[in-house]
């Protein structure tokens, strides 16, 4: 049977319905392992940073023992928000503002008014709720499931599955790289749109001219993610991953011969996205906030050499922000129209798109009977 040159998409409620994005944080970003950290921005004891996962803010620290912490961010005494800032740091115990329940940076509930008249409360089961914490390639990842899925098969996988094999991702050495640049963008679109922006190339050609200018092959229409293992290649006269294909700065030495001048993208479901470039990598975590509002935050690592020597970073720098910028407004100019009825049954993929399909699948299987009628 001839396959159609056009495969429909998913509905436009599916972009705009609350209740299906009620139904995505229950059923995907609160069951699935989710990046919400940089390993550095936790770096010494005590230090913290609260995110948001779902329907739930998250608290990760790190603790005496040096290993990634994880809570539910939320006193067990009344329910207070135990840490209100987007970051900070404390000495020994993270205080309730409300009545002083303390806890120790293991989550152990170490004071409280009159708890020594109380003998009773069990200081581990009355602590903060952990959650299941993995690092890897530099980041902290958590997972909110009492029964989390196999990190290696979901996450790893997803660059074996990209890539062929994970030493391809360890020659980058991401953990050993330092954030050069951090931007973060509010994205007034649905984090599905962003997924599959991400994920094609169609629209290279018409909004990223300094992309296809360095990797001309993307003037086709075909992304590096519809190879497996292939890595789009630099323009013949391009000398870096930089706005202008000027000279970029000092490569990952670790890197392969067939890794040189070469660009690969992975998309590890359901929030990040990494860039491999011979000198730096870019990782995108999102933060699905709203069926209609995204938090992207994109950072750009870098030798930790590089940036010891004060090296210009601009034009590396540069060139993804302005992909990223105009990625997003591409993306938020397509949500009103998700609400059309002229997009109540979808739209259409194009062959160069055909792979967005199995995206889609994906989403379907994982809510299940939950959501899939429109209004």
């Amino acid at each position: 049977m001839k396959m159609s040159s056009l495969l429909p998409t998913l509905p436009g409620h599916y972009y705009t319905d609350p209740a299906v994005f009620a139904a995505e944080q229950e059923m995907i970003f609160e069951r699935m392992w989710f990046c919400v950290v940089r390993g550095s921005d936790v770096a010494n004891p005590g230090q913290y940073r609260t995110v948001t996962v779902g329907r739930e803010s998250v608290l990760v620290t790190r603790a005496r023992d040096g290993a990634a912490r994880a809570f539910l961010n939320v006193c067990r005494h009344r329910g207070a928000r135990l840490c209100g800032d987007e970051a900070g740091a404390v000495k020994r115990t993270f205080r309730c503002m409300y009545h002083a329940w303390s806890y120790d940076l293991d989550g152990r509930l170490v004071a409280a008014p009159n708890l020594v008249k109380m003998p009773d409360v069990d200081r581990v089961e009355f602590g903060l709720r952990p959650l299941a914490v993995r690092e890897w390639l530099g980041y902290v990842w958590v997972c909110l499931a009492d029964d989390p899925p196999s990190f290696e098969e979901d996450v790893m996988g997803a660059f074996v599955e990209r890539l062929g094999d994970l030493a391809a991702i360890d020659r980058y050495r991401v953990s050993d790289l330092h954030v050069g640049r951090r931007i973060r963008y509010e994205v007034r679109a649905n984090w599905k749109l962003i997924v599959e922006n991400f994920m094609e190339c169609y629209h290279c050609s018409t909004i990223h001219p300094e992309l296809v200018h360095v990797l001309p092959e993307f003037a086709g229409g075909y992304a590096a993610q519809y190879y497996v293992g292939h890595g789009a290649e630099f323009g013949s006269d391009i000398s870096g991953f930089t706005v202008d294909g000027g000279p970029g700065v000092t490569t990952i030495e670790t890197i392969s011969t067939d890794q040189d001048r070469r660009y690969y993208a992975i998309t590890v479901k359901p929030q990040v996205f990494v860039n491999l470039v011979p000198d730096h990598v870019i990782l995108h975590r999102m933060f699905p906030l709203a069926a209609d509002h995204t938090v992207v935050e994109c950072d750009w690592l870098f030798r930790p050499d590089v940036i010891d020597s004060g090296a210009d970073l601009g034009p590396s720098v540069e060139l993804f922000d302005r992909v990223n910028r105009q990625d997003f407004e591409a993306c938020e100019a397509c949500q009103p129209g998700m609400a059309s009825r002229s997009y109540a049954g979808g739209g259409v993929l194009v062959p160069s798109e055909h792979h967005i399909s199995a995206f889609h699948g994906w989403v379907r299987d994982r809510l299940g009977n939950e959501t899939v009628g429109g209004k």
